[in-house]
């Protein structure tokens, strides 16, 4: 038996492989909404055989996208052709996760193929928030720091997106707490430097991410899970690190949070990263260790074999796949084939290329 091919129950959800597709943010909508680029971009992952298919970072306000082409569910409009594809994918036999999310101070920023340069207001962008007025570098715009007033919009954003998100039909979401967006900003010295309740002391860089924790639980069925996307270091001295998020998730986990997806860095641009495959794995291995919870490994996970060394040997709960799944969007067949798992399920319309 494979373990990558093994099923795993999260409260009433069933994921039938540990193969998850990662958020991989498109830039293809326009004023948030959802197209046929994204109906064909995850239903082909799910029709690839995917337990776990995420849409992209989907911004819970306008002034939280990364680019104007970003997903949204800001509004109740965006919620029609999110339920297509969230039914799409779940008639494949894949389960459907919505990502939800706030750029913080790296908003208003073109596509990646359109440069990397701050897009003006005169020219479509908009004025970007975070903790502080501290930018992420040059290229970037001025971030005004959220008043307490500012915050309580921004907790209420994302509790009024997971109840769209419900109302769509998805059963899983994820909060992006990573990648040097919002809230990350918030738990991170190098970013934060608040002197109230939400900056200071961990236990205040910290709170913004439990009260959007406690408000998005609080409107999620109980049967639906929850999980929290964490950049468990920032690779930077003084900055976020492995076991501040360690005992993060033991926090997580007592507010209802059920797996931790495991990435790092993204706050600062001068960060050394020590990129090759699995790198990140030690981080999902420490937190499972430590608060003894599901977690996800992400980052250079490219084949079958080290997919199902990472899971057989304790070190996560599902395998989070992001470049790989752009390369090969039918990877969990292929893995299947690899890994002589016979019982894998195939398209009806594409068995007859099934090899064996």
């Amino acid at each position: 038996m494979s373990n990558l091919f093994t099923s795993l129950a999260i409260r009433d959800i069933y994921l039938k492989n540990r193969i998850v597709v990662s958020p991989m943010c498109q830039y293809s909508a326009v004023d948030g909404f959802a197209n046929d680029w994204h109906l064909v971009h995850l239903g082909s992952r799910a029709v690839g055989g995917a337990g776990l298919v995420f849409t992209e970072a989907t911004a819970v306000s306008p002034e939280g996208r990364i680019s104007p082409e970003d997903l949204g569910i800001w509004k109740d409009e965006h919620i029609p052709m999110l339920r297509k594809i969230v039914q799409f994918v779940r008639a494949q036999g894949s389960e459907i996760g919505i990502q939800l999310a706030h750029a913080g101070r790296k908003a208003s920023m073109p596509a990646p193929w359109n440069g990397a340069k701050v897009i003006k207001e005169e020219d479509g962008g908009w004025s970007m928030v975070g903790p502080s007025a501290v930018p992420f570098n040059e290229h970037y715009g001025m971030p005004v720091a959220l008043t307490k007033e500012g915050i309580a919009q921004v907790i209420a954003d994302f509790r009024a997106a997971a109840h769209r998100a419900m109302l769509a039909g998805f059963k899983i979401v994820e909060i992006h707490a990573a990648h040097g967006y919002l809230v990350h900003q918030f738990l991170s010295p190098l970013s934060n430097q608040r002197q109230d309740e939400y900056g200071g002391s961990w236990e205040n860089r910290v709170r913004l991410l439990l009260q959007i924790v406690e408000a998005v639980r609080a409107v999620w069925p109980v049967g639906y899970p929850l999980f929290v996307r964490l950049s468990v270091t920032d690779w930077a001295e003084g900055g976020w690190n492995e076991t501040e998020s360690q005992q993060l998730a033991g926090l997580l986990k007592g507010r209802g949070v059920d797996l931790i997806d495991c990435s790092s860095g993204g706050l600062i641009p001068s960060a050394k990263i020590p990129v090759g495959p699995g790198y990140q794995v030690p981080f999902s291995e420490g937190i499972r260790t430590a608060a003894g919870m599901l977690t996800g490994a992400v980052g250079m996970i490219t084949d079958a074999a080290q997919a199902e060394a990472i899971l057989s040997s304790g070190k996560a709960d599902l395998v989070i796949m992001a470049r790989e799944m752009l390369r090969d969007p039918y990877f969990p067949l292929h893995a299947a084939n690899e890994l002589d798992y016979k019982e894998m399920y195939w398209p009806i319309q594409y068995v007859r290329a099934k090899k064996g």
